[in-house]
């Protein structure tokens, strides 16, 4: 099959530093102050001499490649810079690479930043019709499609009032609106959709599906919701500094992504360290690992997570218990694991002793929890850290439906369940 977007060794570099101030009077008296040492005249309150940063550049895209077949929802992820948005940028010709090439099959339909593509002094209704002239529409095929992009918006009050005074929730509705309804064969998304409420995000989240398995069209999708990835994208690709880090499977790429986010970096420098000087036993190190053995802070509810904890003992002992409480940012206690309750000996043999504990299902809801450890020997206490791990928990998709309860609705823990209605019969 033809793919419907092609990238081949794409790269953006950006120049930093003076690039003119839109007048050639003010451009030459700029230089003269430079020739002479002196600094910029036009230079903003606290900005740093543009002088200074002239002849220095940055790579926001870097040699990237990846082609995208047609009906395909591709999800786009990364960390903030790491070249997301550009790259959506190139490719919906807002702006052009430095070198490479893009092959783009079709109309694009694109929703980047709050507003682009609406002119504020037009009406919502003019503006919809504006967007259907720039992507090649009539305004017959236009008038057709405008009661259901009205309806999905739910903005039908504000339709004839100019879109400056609309809040950026209102933008965000028309916009996606008008970029899924008008027919676009490739609908590009940012993160802009997490400006809306959380009923209006599953709205979106359910069209831009239709749109890929139903519609036949092309998705590119940029998120930080990894359980809307999943959900949305049987493909994504992972961002990281300007380079393609890693493309395939969605769950594999997030994985990667959760493997590498900046909080599991910052802290492996600090390992634990907590000792009982008297019996010579330490607890030296506590980590997490996946399912394939991956070290990782971050997990996705529903995930399997092994917690691991490194003792050094110069002293035999058995009949060991471990405790690890699960509390949560305000220090509430939700749970305890207990190795003894288990029905688990453990034992000390050796100068390095790894225990471990297997959480086959994570139940817990996202958020950001703290692991309390305690390892008795009978009723006494070898060791006791408190907080001795943070553990992020990112949206996943346990109940096969991409959704889960929103943190309004209270409660740290989400169930797998099954429903069903069906007709009573009798005898």
């Amino acid at each position: 099959m033809r793919p419907v977007i092609s990238v081949e060794h794409l790269t953006k570099r950006y120049e930093l530093g003076v690039i003119g101030t839109g007048s050639l009077t003010r451009d030459l008296e700029r230089w003269w102050a430079r020739a002479r040492g002196q600094p910029d005249p036009y230079s903003r309150i606290g900005q740093k001499d543009a002088f200074r940063l002239a002849g220095q550049s940055i790579l926001a895209l870097d040699d990237v490649s990846f082609r995208v077949e047609q009906g395909e929802a591709l999800g786009i992820i990364g960390r903030n810079g790491a070249g997301k948005s550009t790259l959506l940028k190139i490719l919906s010709r807002v702006t052009a690479p430095s070198s490479g090439v893009v092959k783009v099959k079709g109309r694009i339909g694109s929703l980047l930043e709050v507003g682009t593509g609406f002119h504020p002094e037009l009406t919502g209704r003019e503006n919809i019709y504006l967007n259907g002239a720039i992507l090649g529409m009539k305004k017959a095929e236009v008038a057709r499609k405008f009661d259901e992009i009205v309806d999905f918006s739910g903005i039908e009050k504000f339709i004839d009032t100019p879109v400056k005074r609309y809040s950026s929730g209102m933008y965000v509705r028309l916009a996606f609106a008008v970029a899924a309804h008008l027919d676009p064969e490739i609908l590009v998304v940012d993160e802009v959709l997490a400006v809306g409420d959380a009923e209006f995000q599953k709205k979106c989240l359910g069209k831009m599906g239709n749109v890929a398995s139903e519609e036949g069209r092309t998705v590119l999708f940029v998120s930080h919701n990894m359980a809307a990835i999943q959900q949305l994208c049987t493909k994504s690709i992972l961002m990281n500094s300007g380079r393609l880090e890693l493309a395939g499977d969605s769950l594999k790429v997030v994985k990667k992504y959760l493997a590498s986010n900046e909080e599991m970096a910052a802290e492996k420098k600090h390992a634990i360290l907590a000792r009982n000087e008297q019996e010579n036993f330490q607890l030296s190190r506590v980590f997490f690992a996946d399912e394939t053995g991956s070290t990782q802070n971050s997990f996705m509810s529903g995930e399997t997570i092994t917690i691991h904890l490194e003792i050094e003992s110069e002293t035999i002992f058995r009949g060991l218990i471990v405790t690890i409480g699960i509390n949560d940012e305000n220090g509430t206690r939700l749970t305890v694991l207990h190795s003894d309750l288990s029905g688990v000996p453990l034992q000390v043999t050796g100068k390095h002793t790894v225990v471990t504990c297997n959480i086959p299902n994570l139940l817990l809801l996202p958020g950001k929890y703290y692991l309390d450890i305690k390892i008795y020997r009978g009723k006494d206490v070898l060791l006791w850290v408190p907080n001795a791990k943070t553990l992020f928990v990112e949206p996943g998709n346990i109940l096969k439906s991409g959704k889960l309860p929103p943190k309004e609705w209270g409660g740290f823990f989400v169930l797998d369940n099954q429903w069903q209605a069906s007709e009573k019969t009798t005898r």
